[in-house]
């Protein structure tokens, strides 16, 4: 007990643990509104603009969070470093960010066109467009806080702004069905910055700058290594998931897609404990560590507590997911039962990844990054095209599991003159 008390890791999961029992709770109220008004298409269609979201803001940030991250470490003593490292990011990222918004807002039919098969939700395309910038220094100011180590402030914000965007949520998809459920995921991004301002303004000490019109080549080219590695994964991840929707919903149906859609955000609830818990945790930790004794140190700490944990809590999911399902979702999305089992050992052998994974994002190291993520995703997308055939939904998931081993195997590969060496 002593131990936990004083184990780094354990506290920030501990801190953390209150915002995610938020999120959890909230998600699975939010699924079942979801699952009442608007049915699994609709649950489809929601997924669909969550992907193509994910995908714009993971561009426009381009690493951000990494980036600020690792430089904010290393020069947070030095306030004239810092000032030109803030001067650095605003101006880049408000650059790129502003440029995307402008592409969004010229093309949104046909973009409405491809994730909805309509061009009758243009709007909240267009509404997600005009706020993308300030997206973006939402990230960068949350990165700030990360980087400072200031978890309990970013617990806050999160909690905050999970319970704002919950309301909105249940009042937009109440009032406006599919309509309000595809604008509240815009508003509810908005109602995240305006949390995260005020809390910006209480902390001004900690974001005051001398706002240069200048780019420092120098950080330039740390973001740049990040950027490249993250925009690989802004495109490719959402890119697959929507390519594997829209294959489901031309194979068989939009309920179908509804199902896998389901399973995702299920899983997407238990996950965030652990991967929010790892950001806040390992992403300062393993940017300040620079030898290879130190990364054994926490790769054991991983292994040790945290695996453990995660299975413990899949095998708990297990034996009560037909309660979870009653309280999430309605009796149309029953199937799940049936495949939930896919999804789970997917998850925990990304689980068993992630161990390595940080550390390849944190370390950029490109080469093992780029071959790590298309071979996932390639492997995922081919193989869920190859057994939905036969297996509809089930056949998605269980790609889902295999690419994960694939994964896997490929890192152990990667790190095998480190994997074998610990004792």
């Amino acid at each position: 007990m002593k131990f936990l008390r004083e184990n780094k890791l354990y506290k920030v999961l501990s801190l953390n643990s209150i915002s995610v029992a938020v999120s959890f709770v909230l998600g699975i109220f939010s699924s079942k509104i979801i699952s009442i008004y608007l049915g699994t298409s609709g649950m489809a269609l929601m997924g669909s603009f969550r992907n193509f979201s994910t995908m714009l803001k993971s561009i426009a940030t381009i690493g951000i969070s990494n980036s600020v991250v690792k430089i904010f470490v290393e020069n947070k003593e030095d306030k004239k470093e810092i000032s030109i490292i803030y001067s650095t990011f605003f101006w880049l990222f408000w650059i790129i960010s502003s440029g995307l918004a402008i592409g969004v807002l010229l093309f949104a039919t046909p973009i409405s066109s491809f994730l909805f098969f309509t061009d009758v939700y243009k709007i909240p395309i267009q509404f997600f467009g005009l706020l993308l910038p300030l997206m973006v220094i939402n990230t960068f100011w949350l990165a700030i806080y990360n980087g400072l180590e200031k978890y309990k402030s970013i617990v806050i914000i999160q909690i905050v702004s999970n319970i704002l965007v919950f309301g909105t949520t249940a009042l937009l998809i109440w009032k406006h069905n599919i309509f309000g459920g595809l604008l509240s995921l815009s508003v509810g991004e908005f109602l995240m910055v305006l949390v995260t301002f005020l809390f910006v303004r209480k902390d001004m000490d900690y974001f005051k700058f001398d706002l240069q019109k200048i780019i420092s080549r120098k950080y330039l080219h740390v973001i740049k290594r990040f950027s490249i590695m993250a925009l690989l994964s802004a495109v490719i991840v959402p890119l697959t998931l929507l390519f594997i929707r829209n294959a489901i919903v031309q194979k068989y149906s939009l309920h179908e897609a509804g199902i896998w859609d389901a399973v995702n955000r299920l899983s997407s609830f238990y996950m965030l404990f652990f991967s929010s818990g790892l950001s806040l945790y390992y992403m300062p930790k393993l940017a300040s560590i620079h030898t290879e004794s130190e990364f054994k140190i926490e790769l054991k700490s991983y292994f040790k507590f945290f695996v453990p944990l995660f299975l413990l809590m899949l095998v708990v999911v297990f034996l009560v997911k037909g309660i979870i399902l009653k309280i999430a979702f309605t009796k149309e999305f029953s199937n799940i039962e049936n495949v939930l089992i896919w999804q789970l050992m997917g998850d925990f052998v990304r689980v068993l990844t992630l161990a390595f994974g940080f550390q390849i994002v944190v370390k950029t190291m490109m080469k093992r990054y780029f071959v790590g993520e298309l071979v996932f995703n390639i492997a995922y997308l081919l193989l869920s095209f190859f057994l939905m055939q036969k297996n509809a939904v089930e056949g998605v998931l269980q790609a889902y599991f295999y690419a994960n081993v694939i994964c896997l195997f490929l890192i152990l590969i990667m790190f095998r003159k480190l994997f074998f060496k610990i004792n």
